[in-house]
């Protein structure tokens, strides 16, 4: 926030110097920027609570309302660049002292291009929507000061004094196009959309630990709440199986996921065999098996989150 609030010092600066309407719309990103951080700061404080009677599963999906606010914040600076704009291009841009706006619009630039590629890879290491949220952000800021200083450069350079409300409308668009993808972010993840390649990775996992006596898994679930993954399934085995050994097995797939699903929560709904289940069950050790299997099926992603597989093929 400190590092937001120089960058919008610098930028008016510039402003008030240059007169220029796109230092004045990048200087107005900036005031959103230390709006934005101000949001991300409380919600990654707020998601690093451990869950609490009142909240179960945790405060995670905090993150995804702040990235979504941060968007939404990041869309209305860009709708009030193109405003400020299109002003500038109406009554004729007013110009001075082009050198020294550079100067400084480049020094911002660059630090807040370097910090958003840090908050970017940071969350993505620890798994915070709302780093990477803020360190999207940053790189708008970043962007849009790289923008103005090509449109300043070009007007010193052309004398063409209307590219400077122009470029600046350009580079709105392009931040409004970072800010809707935020917000898209932040409603999949409060509706817990899935994400197919996770799906599949998951199932992938189960499947290549599968045992014999796995007659079927089906509706296989999961969702996320900041860098926590729950993951929740049906396992068909043999209705012999006493409850230690369903919940060693339990066991031994909440271990194995937990390697490449690391804070994963693992529930698992155990069904239990009928005889008219034998010719699905590939377990041929079963000393109470009434009839040989004679029905085969694919074990696959597209099968482990749907039904029942006695349900689909028989």
């Amino acid at each position: 926030m400190t590092i937001g609030i120089g960058m919008f010092i610098t930028k008016m600066t510039a402003y008030f110097i240059t007169g220029s309407v796109a230092i004045f719309s990048d200087a107005a990103e900036s005031v959103v920027h230390v709006a934005a951080t101000g949001m991300a700061l409380f919600s990654i404080i707020l998601s690093s609570k451990p869950a609490d009677e009142s909240h179960l599963y945790g405060h995670g999906n905090v993150e995804y309302f702040s990235a979504g606010v941060e968007g939404f914040l990041i869309v209305l600076a860009a709708g009030f660049i193109i405003y400020q704009a299109i002003l500038d291009i109406i009554a004729g841009p007013t110009l001075e002292s082009l050198s020294i706006g550079v100067i400084f619009i480049s020094a911002a630039g660059v630090i807040n291009l370097g910090l958003g590629y840090y908050l970017i890879r940071t969350g993505k290491k620890t798994s915070s929507l709302t780093l990477v949220a803020d360190g999207k952000h940053v790189l708008t800021d970043a962007i849009t000061s790289i923008g103005v200083i090509v449109g300043i450069t070009l007007v010193i350079i052309t004398d063409f004094v209307l590219l400077d409300p122009i470029l600046a409308i350009i580079v709105a668009l392009n931040i409004l196009f970072t800010g809707y993808k935020l917000i898209r972010e932040s409603i999949g993840g409060l509706m817990h959309e899935t994400n197919p390649v996770i799906l599949k990775n998951i199932s992938d996992r189960l499947i290549s630990i599968k045992k014999d006596y796995w007659i079927d898994i089906h509706e296989l679930r999961y969702w996320q709440s900041g860098d926590r993954t729950f993951i929740d399934f049906h396992l068909l085995l043999p209705y012999y199986f006493t409850i230690e050994q369903s919940h060693t097995e339990e066991k031994r797939i909440d271990e194995e996921l937990e390697k490449e699903f690391p804070n994963s929560q693992i529930k698992i709904h155990f069904d239990y065999c009928v005889p008219e289940l034998c010719k699905f069950c590939g377990y041929y050790k079963c000393e109470v098996r009434k009839e040989e299997k004679t029905i085969n099926f694919e074990w696959n992603v597209e099968k482990s989150s749907g039904k029942a597989v006695y349900k689909i093929l028989d």
